[in-house]
């Protein structure tokens, strides 16, 4: 929100200088978040007297001028301006002076061959129009030296505040003035809401179909006006805080959309045909927006229309077909209200952003409707002429009257500071709240205003902030909370987990030769490094597995085969500060053992499931739900492409494993089988929180009951889906669903496959029966079926 020291105090009546009023304005609450003061901004710039303009040598419209500075000394300046003539005063630009309007930092140079020192300048180069057809000339009576500010009446300070959401009542300088009256800055100047008396009915009636999103709408028609620039005080208001003028007409909406935090908007009455309706679109409908855009509605939208359509977003933007333009002679002007919540969800669904919009999404005055019509009308009348008629008021406002106990004590409770009661009446009573007993009735502008909480917030913020005693929230019997980190856990837990799956835990290089590299993923992003510790370690590792790799086949080569290794680590992907990422690695070669009742020991090769197993223990014990896991087919291209995959949340991997491709194993003269896998840390989502503990483990006191199925299915759908299937027929009795079984082959038609499943079902209240185990048989057959388009195997 931004608005000049001038125009605040012609609401304020106070003599404070800039600091206290900023400093004031912080301290209740309205955070200063700048000042621009133009007369340090333009301080270089100061008239100066053009001694002579001579024509330049070698460039037909170029002058070479002597210019007179307030310096007293005379600079040569090569000018292009049509206007530059001697004997003229202009406003001169030194050396190293910044020019707003070209963005341009001057320095002294050659134009063709003519030195220049600084410039004279044109209204654009100033921000002052658009007007670059000469520069600026000055009276001659001007006295060399003055400065550009006060020249053009520039130097009034613009405030700029920042505004939480709920501060729709300072959305207007006057509302800004008030709560810096209420804070004791000198006090209020009161508004002259006299009526401007009407000539008559207004000949345009006002229907509101849409009492929820519009319950009120004041109309009021004007004629006879005559519109045109608006004078020179109104149009330094508006630039000053970043508006273009337009017209009178329209930039007395702004003037009150900004000063008063009351948006209205005016039609070209003649432009009307017949009444106001205020309505909710059709889908389909569209309007020509003043703002240069064409909206399509969705439906449901309000709009402002007449008899012959769609006139314009009632709230947010008016339409081009009614808008005022130089010769409007007669106008009819708006003061509606619109419902907070209808505004922003239009607004939001159709990316239109508007002073009008910020202001009604916020919740603007409801009692301010009427008077602001009145000092708009008045405003109208004084700046273009013309006769108003009677107003047209259709709906009526809505109750904003809301009764707030008071409780003195609550104060100090919930906010910490010790204010009398009496000083905390006075604070609220000087704010427009309204006693009554003990109950408070905030005033129609404070909105935001709904309980005890937001009663205290107004008193400690008008008490002062800086009057609360600072409390020291140290204590000596605190727990600290834990030094490792969320990742360094999960490394710790990953490790353990793998380790008591009987994998060895290495540590090597984070470096690698290039060509390994290139066969892992690695790219153009590689990190490569440029001072390498040995030319065939030139390269940060993309993957851990080849160092895993090659420590199992130097074991091998030494007489140690079947090598179960895992590392945690990093892995390099590219020299992009996200480009590092936390992996657990691990890989198993050769054949894994396993120990006998007989005392012999059996062993077997390393297969797709082991190293599965062990990806998934890393990442349920780093807390990701191996139970929600799904498994995918996109493995990396140095994983076999037949036995490997990913398992994922969705869209996220969190890890991938599978056997490695045969030809990767080739290149680095290992003999497999090598199988491995890659669990990315990082990835794991944190885990939910569902209470305090987890709850105390409950066995069912009745016995469980096994079913084996078998189902033909295209070979290509998948054992998981199966599973899934099968646990969704019911997922509180069905504890378990394992496959153990996959056939193809005689009598399974070619592109067919037979995946046996083994179904563990647990009662929970009492022992099943018979016709509940054929129950739910049927509805584990069924959900297979459905979902996986697979028949129960005869």
């Amino acid at each position: 929100m931004k608005f000049t020291l001038s125009w605040l105090k012609e609401h304020l009546d106070t003599d404070a200088d800039l600091k206290t009023i900023t400093d004031k304005l912080t301290a209740i609450g309205l955070e200063l978040e700048g000042v621009e003061d133009p007369g340090e901004k333009f301080a270089p710039f100061k008239v100066a007297y053009v001694e002579s303009a001579e024509k330049h040598p070698d460039a037909n419209k170029l002058k070479v001028c002597q210019v007179k500075t307030a310096d007293g000394e005379t600079l040569q300046v090569v000018c292009g301006a049509p206007n530059a003539r001697t004997g003229m005063k202009g406003i001169f630009a030194p050396v190293g002076s910044y020019v707003p309007g070209t963005d341009l930092h001057l320095k002294k140079g050659k134009i063709r061959g003519q030195e220049s020192n600084g410039m004279l300048v044109s209204e654009r180069e100033m921000g002052l129009s658009d007007d670059h057809d000469g520069i600026i000339d000055l009276p001659e009576d001007t006295e060399i030296g003055t400065p550009f500010t006060k020249i053009f009446d520039m130097d009034d300070p613009i405030i700029e505040i920042g505004l939480t959401p709920n501060r729709a009542d300072c959305t207007g300088i006057y509302g800004i003035a008030r709560d810096l009256s209420a804070a004791g800055l000198s006090t209020l100047k009161p508004i002259d809401d006299t009526p401007v008396k009407g000539n008559g009915a207004c000949p345009v009636e006002v229907d509101i179909q849409t009492p929820d999103t519009n319950p009120q709408f004041i109309g009021r028609m004007i004629t006879g006006v005559k519109n045109g620039p608006s004078p020179e005080w109104l149009q330094k208001q508006l630039k000053a805080i970043g508006l273009r003028p337009i017209s009178t007409l329209v930039d007395i909406t702004n003037f009150f959309t900004h000063g008063y935090g009351r948006p209205l908007h005016v039609y070209d009455a003649d432009k009307l045909k017949g009444n106001i309706h205020v309505r909710l679109a059709e889908k389909g409908e569209s309007f020509d927006a003043l703002n240069d855009k064409s909206y399509t509605m969705a439906g449901g939208e309000t709009m402002i229309c007449d008899d012959s359509g769609v006139l314009g977003l009632g709230g947010i933007v008016g339409g081009t077909s009614t808008g005022c333009e130089e010769d409007t002679v007669n106008v009819f002007v708006e003061a509606a209200y619109f419902d907070p919540m209808a505004i922003a969800r239009t607004g939001r669904d159709l990316g239109v952003i508007s002073d009008a919009r910020y202001r009604f999404e916020r919740g603007v005055d409801p009692d301010f409707t009427e008077t602001g019509m009145e000092l708009a009308s008045k405003m109208i009348i004084d700046l273009c002429g013309g006769e108003a008629s009677d107003l047209v008021i259709a709906g009526t406002k809505p109750d904003h009257m809301r009764e707030i106990d008071f409780d003195p004590a609550f104060t100090k409770k919930l906010g910490g500071v010790d204010v009398d009661e009496a000083k905390q009446k006075q604070i609220l009573e000087a704010l427009g709240f309204i006693f009554n007993g003990s109950k408070v009735t905030p005033p129609s502008w404070r909105g935001d205003v709904d309980g005890k909480a937001d009663l205290v917030e107004e008193i400690v913020r008008m008490h002062g902030y800086d009057n609360i005693e600072p409390v020291s929230v140290r204590s000596d019997g605190a727990i600290t909370g834990s030094a490792e980190t969320k990742l360094q856990l999960r490394t710790r837990l990953a490790k353990t987990a793998l380790a008591t799956r009987g994998l060895n835990e290495c540590v090597t290089w984070s470096f690698m030769p290039k060509d390994l590299a290139g066969q892992f993923g690695s790219n153009d992003n590689a990190l490569t490094l440029t001072n390498p510790i040995s030319s065939e370690l030139d390269q940060m590792r993309p993957s851990i597995l080849p160092n895993l790799i090659q420590a199992a086949g130097k074991n091998a080569d030494r007489g140690y085969p079947n090598a179960a290794l895992f590392e945690v680590g990093p892995a390099f992907t590219s020299v992009k500060a996200d480009g590092q990422q936390t992996v657990a690695a691990g890989i198993r070669h050769g054949a894994i053992a396993s120990k006998h009742w007989s005392g012999e020991t059996a062993s077997r090769e390393i297969d797709l499931m082991d190293i599965k197993a062990d990806a998934i223990a890393a990442l349920e014990a780093a807390g990701a739900p191996a139970g929600n896991l799904q498994v995918s087919r996109d493995a990396p291209d140095y994983y076999h492409p037949g036995r490997s995959g990913t398992l994922r949340l969705g869209k996220f991997v969190l890890a991938q494993f599978g056997d490695l491709h045969p030809a990767v194993l080739e290149d680095m003269d290992i003999k497999g089988p090598v199988a491995g896998f890659e669990v990315f840390l990082e990835a794991i989502p944190d885990a939910k929180k569902k209470g305090p503990a987890k709850p105390l483990l409950k066995l069912s006191a009745f016995q469980p009951v096994e079913r084996d199925f078998a189902f033909i299915v295209d070979e290509n759908v998948e054992a998981e889906n199966i599973i899934r299937a099968a646990k969704g027929a019911d997922k509180e009795l069905i504890t378990g669903v394992d496959v153990f079984d996959v056939y193809q082959g005689k009598g399974v038609d070619d592109g067919k496959k037979s995946v046996a499943i083994n179904v563990i079902i647990q009662p929970k209240e009492q022992t099943m029966t018979d016709s509940e185990i054929d129950g739910l048989s049927q509805k584990i057959i069924a959900s297979v079926t459905s979902k996986t388009g697979g028949q129960l195997r005869a």
